[in-house]
């Protein structure tokens, strides 16, 4: 009894410290003012206003939600064909493999951002959607193919081997059986190469162009020049849309998931 009442005293002030930045975060957004400060002297919504009137908020927001969309969908793809792919290679082919796909995880950004300016400036890209969407889905790689290569290991390879006996095609076995089984490793896949992508500053720093740029890159330019409350505007309104994604993917595929894919790459490792 004497050791729990410490675990639950610091438990509390971690329930109640946590969220308190997000709580300044919104309470500063809905300030009259125009500087940045907790609490608020009044309550005013011109901040978002001036967000959603604004045309370069909202198109640096569609900009970032649409790569970071379009990324999700074509690491996680990717990473799942790599993981299929290497489920039966050699033990070397698939440990070289691997260290290539987490590679990104190796180096700090700002050199993947050196390189990547480089590389795309070759090929004429740099500073446009594209470049920005190739370079978001080899930092997304690492993200999306380790959630599915541990929910693949956990799946029964004679289930597999069964429906191949049973006169389904490599195909089928593949969208029918083993796909279905996967759907934990997916929707991780998923949203974590979405929220990399979305957040993603550092590197998408030197691949922007005068005519093209994402919410992150916006954001950050903007606290160099003023210390107002939009910025705050923005984050609520981020807060707010990451709320409702959870409760979504909450009632879609259930967040109970999450935990079973932890559990498994504790067992895998």
């Amino acid at each position: 009894m004497r050791t729990g009442l410490p675990i639950r005293i610091i438990a509390g002030l971690l329930l109640v410290f946590l969220p308190a930045p997000l709580v300044i975060v919104i309470g500063a957004s809905f300030s009259p003012g125009s500087v940045l400060q907790f609490p608020p002297p009044g309550f005013s919504l011109r901040w978002y206003e001036a967000v959603l009137g604004n045309h370069e908020w909202v198109m640096a927001f569609v900009a970032s939600a649409g790569i970071a969309l379009v990324a999700a969908v074509t690491t996680t793809l990717a990473a799942l064909g790599a993981a299929l792919a290497l489920e039966r290679a050699s033990s070397r082919v698939r440990s070289v493999a691997e260290t290539m796909i987490l590679a990104p995880l190796l180096f700090p950004h700002a050199a993947l951002g050196i390189a990547f300016l480089s590389w795309l400036a070759a090929l004429k890209v740099n500073g446009t959607m594209i470049g920005v969407f190739v370079s978001h889905v080899v930092l997304c790689a690492p993200f999306a193919y380790r959630p599915i290569a541990v929910s693949l290991h956990q799946i029964d390879r004679s289930i597999s081997e069964a429906s191949e006996i049973l006169g389904a095609s490599p195909r089928q076995t593949i969208t029918a059986v083993i796909a279905p089984m996967l759907r934990p490793g997916l929707a991780a896949a998923l949203l974590f190469s979405f929220i990399i992508s979305f957040d993603e500053v550092t590197v998408t720093m030197f691949l922007v162009g005068p005519d093209f740029n994402t919410l992150p890159v916006k954001i950050y330019g903007h606290l160099a020049d003023s210390a107002d409350p939009v910025v705050a505007a923005i984050s609520t309104i981020l807060i707010a849309m990451t709320g409702g994604l959870i409760i979504i993917l909450d009632r879609v595929v259930g967040l109970a998931i999450f935990i079973d894919l932890e559990e498994g790459a504790r067992a895998h490792t």
